[in-house]
């Protein structure tokens, strides 16, 4: 086992002697332990949670207590302590906690089991993709800003490279920064407008109770800026990666009329590249025209391959679930590379039910990759938003959803980041 670590009012963080630190997956608790956790990985951040109680193993009696105050310190309130973990990582718990009365909505993060062990934090994660793409590590500021200077002198007047400023040196945005240091994938942010009403988009949110965590895009860049963009960082980047869809706007597919011919005309001057789109895959005829003119890729998100469940996190505003499907079997059919951008939750994606549901639409629909993603939503309430469509069993670990859904497709690509067209593979047999 390894130590508990709770916070106390000032957000001072500390470990509790006597107490284990633990888990949960739905109403499943589980103990954290050396052997499914790993050192806390670099550029994670520790967030303590208001409005909640910890719940931790207390273990001189062997049993899950919820507690509302120091034990040593009778009279002093603590709280639950959470980790949001690197890109790469996928969270096997979230922290243990339950809800005070009229406790709000948590921020957009996903809130990770952690605990304490020989002077180092540990989190309850796995890795799925060591590739160095976002390592903060990396990404030194003052690189950032030399590259963003470069790239004003290159190109004064457009507007899209003046975003993905704001997205780098505001936001902190890894894809912003890496644009700037010339590494990896650029991104192409275009759409203002979304046919989906995410519970968790980061961009827009309805009333006060959940707030975006950045703005989204207030202008639909030309073509002509956003094949700039491309083609500057296609030729300066070998196996670059350009990619529509961020977390700072819509649906690309709503911006279709500028992004095809932005397509063409970077097609027109280049075949390097690798040219993908983040969607939500809604409109299958536009994406038909977008492989036409020279779309490799594309990453559809999904929280859940159940039309119940996804429906209840996407909200749909004019397409259907089986919109989305006919554009991965589409795409599947022409031989394009496709991921599934997979949220994940602990205690909803490892239950039986999700997980055979996945098994048997991979069987019918043999996608190239998917992209493991930890879903940026307050667990508990996600659970109850799920739990109210349909019911679920016991979950059975994120481990073991991940080696059985292996076991039975293990041309299957696990990662989290999107790859160059030099590392795409055939489609996996069935």
């Amino acid at each position: 086992m390894i130590t508990a670590v709770v916070a106390n009012p000032n957000g001072e963080i500390f470990e509790l002697e006597g107490y284990a630190a633990s888990g949960m997956a739905g109403s499943s608790l589980a103990l954290l332990t050396h052997k499914n956790t790993v050192n806390m990985p670099y550029g994670g951040e520790l967030m303590f949670l208001p409005d909640r109680l910890p719940v931790l193993y207390n273990m001189d009696m062997n049993r899950f207590e919820t507690l509302a105050e120091n034990p040593y310190v009778p009279g002093e309130a603590i709280f639950p302590v959470a980790a949001f973990n690197s890109p790469g990582y996928v969270l096997s718990y979230v922290s243990a906690y339950e809800e005070n009365n009229g406790a709000g909505f948590l921020p957009l993060f996903s809130y990770g089991a952690v605990g304490w062990h020989k002077g180092k934090f540990r989190s309850a994660v796995i890795l799925v993709d060591s590739e160095k793409r976002q390592d903060l590590r990396l990404m030194r500021r003052e690189k950032v800003v030399a590259g963003v200077r470069k790239m004003r002198k290159k190109m004064p007047s457009n507007r899209l490279r003046q975003h993905l400023e704001k997205c780098a040196l505001t936001y902190g945005c890894p894809a912003g920064k890496n644009f700037f240091l010339k590494r990896y994938e650029a991104p192409l942010p275009t759409s203002q407008r979304c046919n989906a009403r995410c519970l968790g988009c980061i961009s827009f949110q309805k009333g006060d109770e959940i707030p975006n965590s950045q703005d989204r895009i207030a202008f639909t860049p030309s073509p002509e800026e956003i094949a700039e963009v491309a083609l500057e960082h296609i030729r300066s980047v070998k196996k670059s990666v350009v990619s529509f869809g961020q977390g700072c706007e819509g649906d690309p597919l709503l911006a279709a009329d500028v992004i095809e011919p932005a397509i063409r005309i970077i097609r027109g001057k280049t075949k390097n590249g690798t040219i993908n789109m983040n969607t939500n895959g809604s409109r299958p005829d536009i994406l038909e025209k977008l492989f036409d003119a020279g779309l490799d890729s594309m990453r559809i998100s999904m929280n859940s391959v159940r039309e119940k469940c996804y429906n209840a996190y996407f909200r749909p505003n004019g397409y259907h679930f089986s919109d989305v499907v006919k554009g991965i079997d589409m795409a599947i059919r022409r031989g394009k590379f496709v991921s599934v951008n997979y949220l994940n939750c602990p205690g909803f994606t490892d239950t039986p039910e999700e997980v055979s549901a996945l098994l048997a639409f991979l069987r019918e629909y043999p996608i190239n990759m998917i992209q493991w993603r930890n879903l940026n939503f307050d667990p508990l309430r996600y659970w109850k938003v799920m739990n109210s469509v349909t019911e679920h069993g016991s979950p059975m670990s994120m481990k073991n959803a991940l080696k059985q859904i292996h076991k039975a497709f293990p041309k299957l690509i696990y990662g989290y980041f999107n790859p160059p067209k030099e590392r795409f593979q055939a489609v996996p047999e069935k």
